[in-house]
């Protein structure tokens, strides 16, 4: 296995030259506002929209990734609470990427509690302005990317709310194959957590929280076999990478995203919703007063034009019926180690 240093400099992760700084990129400094459309939690139509001092943005494109360059610490967009089910996600398809509510089969998805564990056991959520490039193989997993931002798990006491942006402090990842697609789960903690002064690293967790990471392998490699798919698998045996490795990835990552947004491609082209109001060398930027405009204009539409969503199934003779949260998942399951269930 090479060094991080000889990696850095060998991979193919690093065979594109750093794109040259963006341009005028306005970074908000104080607080994000969020705003809920289409229904709560657990309904089909749900969306949580951004917007700082009420001019909407998007949290992939607009909120920056580097919290702090001093400290080194990354900024993380909570898209799941700790302990809950929903299964939220940044709509990387839409304009202004919403966090939505996840849809399968015109139903809203939920994670099934699988033994000994209840709902997500970490605060969800993803680094901004990082892709996983589905058109990059990446050298050391041999898969491609999952075409999302990266993933973080945050293992800090605190419950986040959906929505919330938190400055964390990166310690490791792990990198799950999921379909052929490498999907990196970065550990990180916020720094304001009591703990945060006491981890900088993976290895740190082991001594402060013994079995948090097999705990974590243990969730990802199993949390879809009640819904009938086979226990997942894993690059590196499931053994996860200290943070100067998980350093290398959200700078690769981070590079991926430039040069998606600033891909000439138009979102229906390129798939993406690219539109954003700080990265002013992009082809999708708009300034904040037609970024209203288009706001306005796309949650003027009916909640079932608003976004490109499936239809709830056997509820188009009555549409209130999409506003009422769909039951959180009331059993448990228990899947031993070959991925059967016991019955």
């Amino acid at each position: 296995m090479l060094s991080v240093t000889a990696r850095a400099l060998s991979s193919s992760r690093y065979s594109h030259r750093p794109l040259a700084a963006l341009t005028a990129i306005r970074w908000h400094h104080s607080k994000y506002q969020t705003n809920q459309l289409g229904g709560p939690t657990g309904t089909p139509k749900h969306h949580m929209y951004f917007n700082h001092q009420g001019n909407p943005l998007s949290p992939w494109h607009d909120i920056p990734l580097v919290a702090d360059k001093n400290t080194g610490l990354y900024n993380m967009v909570c898209e799941i609470p700790r302990w809950s089910n929903a299964k939220l996600e940044i709509d990387t398809k839409s304009p202004f990427n919403p966090i939505k509510q996840d849809i399968k089969k015109g139903k809203p998805r939920f994670v099934a509690n699988v033994f000994p564990h209840k709902g997500y056991i970490w605060n969800y959520g993803a680094l901004p302005q990082t892709f996983e490039d589905p058109e990059h193989r990446d050298i050391d997993t041999g898969c491609v990317g999952d075409s999302d931002p990266l993933d973080v798990i945050e293992i800090g006491q605190e419950i986040c709310a959906q929505g919330s942006v938190h400055p964390v402090k990166v310690l490791g990842l792990v990198a799950l194959i999921d379909d052929g697609e490498t999907d990196w789960k970065v550990f990180a903690i916020r720094a304001d957590d009591p703990l945060a002064h006491k981890v900088s690293d993976i290895n740190d967790l082991e001594t402060h929280m013994p079995g948090l990471v097999d705990a974590t392998v243990d969730w990802f490699t199993k949390y879809k076999v009640p819904d009938g798919k086979p226990l997942n698998k894993w690059a590196f045996d499931g053994k996860p990478k200290d943070a100067e490795y998980a350093r290398t990835v959200i700078a690769s990552t981070h590079e991926a995203w430039k040069r998606l947004v600033l891909s000439a491609n138009s979102d229906a082209n390129s798939g993406f919703g690219l539109t954003n109001v700080s990265v002013e060398s992009s082809p999708h930027y708009l300034m904040p007063s037609d970024a209203s405009d288009a706001f306005k204009a796309l949650t003027d539409r009916s909640p079932g034009q608003m976004c490109p969503d499936p239809p709830a199934q056997n509820n188009e003779a009555d549409p209130a019926a999409d506003m009422v949260p769909s039951a959180a998942p009331s059993k448990w399951y228990y899947v031993d180690s070959s991925g059967s269930v016991a019955n």
